[in-house]
């Protein structure tokens, strides 16, 4: 019993209120904690989601890529960045329609982000005429998206079709990037 009496003479001495006072204080300060937490966060706020698996697009055409510009929700949203594509949909704040960067989903953004511009003529691959300042900006900007995004595939060139007279030719890169011809006869 010398134990409880010490305890609750060191409650009364502390803080000026009686043992009883105090304790309800207390209990009710816990309450209101656990109801004013409780309508920011949920237990399933502090759960780690699993992340899906990103979908590998492999190798497609710019025009191929800007089906991915969040229009389709289905569709994850994917940015290029010299040639190398991302998914950034864990990003959909940003990437997403409406999102700040919602401009650069389903495009190669190299020289957009290597100019630090929203400008749509900025929205190509086309690193020509960028100045060495330019380059090294778009290196940070690769260096971000390779730490924060999975890569999902690359940005390849169409292949070119023409009509001959003796036949149909087709011109198309191998897996080395090497250009082959086949001939289609009528």
């Amino acid at each position: 019993m010398g134990i409880y009496s010490t305890m609750m003479e060191a409650v009364t001495e502390a803080t000026g209120l009686s043992p009883t006072a105090f304790f309800t204080i207390l209990a009710m300060m816990v309450v209101v904690y656990k109801i004013v937490c409780g309508m920011f966060l949920g237990p399933e706020d502090f759960r780690q989601k699993p992340q899906k698996e990103p979908i590998q697009v492999g190798d497609i055409t710019e025009s191929e890529l800007r089906a991915y510009d969040g229009s389709d929700p289905k569709k994850p949203l994917l940015i290029a960045i010299k040639g190398q594509i991302y998914d950034v949909s864990s990003s959909k704040v940003f990437y997403g329609c409406g999102g700040a960067y919602s401009m650069f989903t389903g495009r190669d953004a190299s020289r957009a982000l290597a100019m630090l511009s929203f400008k749509p003529e900025d929205l190509t691959g086309n690193l020509e005429g960028l100045s060495a300042e330019e380059l090294s900006v778009l290196e940070d900007w690769e260096c971000k998206f390779l730490d924060k995004y999975p890569i999902v595939g690359r940005v390849v060139q169409p292949s070119n079709t023409s009509q001959n007279g003796d036949g149909l030719h087709i011109h198309h890169n191998d897996t080395n990037g090497h250009q082959q011809q086949q001939t289609k006869d009528d």
